[in-house]
């Protein structure tokens, strides 16, 4: 393992290289969420794996604005300068949840410097539409585990997210909502408490650096994108599942769907083996 810092007009940004094999950009989640949570061994396999460090996280640098200014145009500036301090010609970019946003604006906008697109558990949008969904498989999983004791602490966590303004809230919310990221999170907590205990969040507005909301529709745009993609995601994810799934699938012309059916948001973790052997066989 190795960490490299440069610097983006006068931001420094950090990125950590793993593994063996072709070069592939792993960008995190959130936004917000520390990145250490994506290490995929199993994937490490079977790529070179650099985990950027997206400024504005825990341990980052920050954007002179902060919390605003965190654009997937700022993040995919940030993918530019690694391929070029790294000296590759050509990558593949996986963006996983929030980080899938910056992966699909940078395949659309920058295809020469990509070999292909990775979608893991994301969405196409942003907005009213994905939180109905999402609102949705949260009432389908408090369903399903009615009755458990830490159920009550769930639902205050998921009707605090709209308020959260500091660090300290979010890291807290993070946490408490993590089991419902999971397809049994509860039968295999002696696995993933620990996972749930390091987990480290910063608080993201989500506005520019005008303080507009960044609102993403890509649907329309989809068809254009000329890279191969492979789009995967968790049968049980609540936030990015199924039907944000096959809609990337649908509308990116040269696409591969692969869905697992015992993960939800995080299927490196819940199904390591499947998830690798999904990577492996689309660079292959």
């Amino acid at each position: 393992m190795t960490t490299h810092t440069i610097q983006i007009d006068g931001t420094v940004q950090r990125y950590h290289v793993h593994g063996q094999g072709p070069v592939c950009l792993m960008h995190s989640g959130g936004p917000g969420i520390a990145w250490e949570y994506l290490r995929m061994p199993e994937v490490e396999k079977h790529v070179t794996a650099v985990y950027i460090e997206p400024v504005g996280t825990p341990g980052a640098d920050q954007l002179p604005n902060h919390p605003h200014g965190y654009t997937r145009e700022r993040y995919a500036k940030a993918v530019d300068a690694v391929i070029d301090d790294l000296g590759e010609q050509q990558v593949y970019l996986m963006g996983h949840s929030a980080g899938g946003f910056v992966a699909q604006h940078y395949a659309l906008t920058r295809p020469q410097n990509l070999a292909g697109v990775i979608l893991y558990d994301t969405s196409p949008v942003t907005g009213p539409e994905l939180f109905t969904e999402a609102q949705s498989k949260f009432d389908e999983f408090t369903a399903r585990y009615a009755g458990h004791p830490e159920l009550p602490e769930i639902l205050k966590a998921w009707q605090a997210v709209p308020t959260l303004k500091d660090d300290e809230s979010t890291t807290r919310t993070i946490r408490t909502l993590l089991p419902v990221y999971f397809k049994n999170y509860w039968a295999k907590e002696a696995d993933l408490v620990a996972i749930r205990a390091a987990v480290t969040g910063r608080h993201v507005s989500g506005l520019d650096d005008d303080l507009v909301p960044e609102m993403i529709d890509d649907r329309a745009v989809l068809g254009m994108l000329s890279v191969p993609a492979l789009v995967i995601v968790g049968l049980y994810d609540f936030i990015c599942g199924p039907r944000w799934a096959r809609e990337l699938h649908d509308k990116i012309p040269d696409s591969t769907l692969v869905a697992l059916a015992d993960s939800g948001h995080f299927g490196h973790i819940e199904q390591p083996d499947d998830f690798a052997d999904a990577i492996a066989n689309f660079i292959r």
